[in-house]
């Protein structure tokens, strides 16, 4: 994968995860079928606070993940 494609696959990730955390996204996906498929089925059950919660691990995970494929590009191939 490319720079700039490992670039834009982020950047259009951590707009997805800023929505939820701080454009009202969470509170949109409270209780609704589409959390399952985001995060799991029992995650329907969670309140907006505990998608907030998932969603900042998981950008933080995936920031983490960016930085070493810009540093190492061998694992911007990894599955």
């Amino acid at each position: 994968m490319s720079v700039n494609t490992w670039i834009g696959v982020f950047l259009i990730s951590s707009l997805f995860w800023a929505w939820i955390l701080f454009l009202g996204g969470a509170n949109w996906l409270e209780g609704s079928w589409i959390v399952a498929f985001i995060v799991d089925f029992g995650a329907m059950e969670w309140t907006a606070d505990g998608i907030r919660l998932f969603a900042l691990l998981m950008w933080i995970l995936e920031t983490i993940w960016f930085v070493i494929g810009l540093l190492v590009p061998d694992v911007r191939f990894w599955p």
